[in-house]
């Protein structure tokens, strides 16, 4: 493993996958363990993906977690799909964190509910409710982070969730992971927490592996800070790690 930092975030390069999400694993334990001792209780936030499953598959099966004291959150959710729907982050989540570790709570945002405006309303009142201690997420192919794209990126977002059109790059992007079987199956609005209200959480583990990310994490580190490539705003917060593999760091120089 190396480490670097740039600007103002740590980043972490391991050789492999499996390295990296143990790594990220054991920073999360820390982060919930910390504040379940301090207030009892610890709010944390998850991203869903197949670059995530590695993670999340060494968090769930850590030893030593009290997750009866967390309560969890997510990041954003396709408008109008039923949460068993196949790609829903709602079954994602359930399925790999909620079924397995039984947390005390687990906060999901209703994509498909009547009203999307109000559901955002709703989402922002429990985050305001339970201020994030750990929030872990992910870049997208097009420098994403949860769903807010390039063109609706804004790193000074009053809001703190909010209804998004998605680029047809980060639809792609669904489909090449297999969520839907072709681009016009991918819904064309989320709803997503926006940036400042991720990285307002205490501390934010950044879990990038695989080489489909190389441009992007080349983009987030090497070029402007811009919304652009919505992930260079990582390299203002100082409370945040970046952690990547030999994939996705190919395009860094060693």
């Amino acid at each position: 493993m190396r480490s670097f930092v740039v600007d103002d975030l740590t980043v972490r390069v391991h050789d492999r996958d499996r390295d990296l999400a143990t790594d990220a694993a054991e920073a999360a334990a820390a982060a919930i363990d910390a504040a379940v001792r301090a207030r009892g209780v610890a709010h944390v936030m998850l991203a869903t993906g197949n670059s995530q499953l590695a993670f999340l598959d060494a968090l769930t099966h850590r030893a030593g977690i009290d997750w009866r004291a967390v309560i969890g959150f997510h990041m954003d959710e396709y408008v109008g799909i039923p949460g068993d729907h196949p790609a829903s982050f709602r079954r994602y989540l359930r399925e790999r964190v909620v079924d397995v570790v039984q947390p005390g709570a687990f906060e999901y945002v209703e994509g498909d509910a009547p009203d999307p405006v109000a559901e955002c309303g709703r989402y922002a009142g429990l985050l305001a409710a339970h201020p994030l201690d750990v929030c872990c997420l992910g870049i997208g192919e097009n420098g994403h982070l949860a769903f807010n794209d390039p063109p609706v990126a804004d790193f000074d977002d009053p809001a703190a969730v909010k209804v998004v059109e998605l680029d047809e790059a980060c639809r792609r992007q669904q489909v090449g992971e297999g969520h839907f079987a072709d681009l016009d199956a991918v819904p064309r609005r989320a709803i997503t927490v926006t940036i400042p209200a991720l990285l307002a959480a205490a501390r934010v583990l950044a879990v990038v592996p695989e080489a489909r990310k190389e441009a992007a994490v080349t983009a987030a580190l090497t070029g402007p800070v811009s919304p652009a490539c919505p992930a260079s705003a990582l390299r203002r917060a100082p409370h945040t790690t970046l952690y990547l593999d030999a994939d996705s760091a190919a395009g860094l120089a060693a």
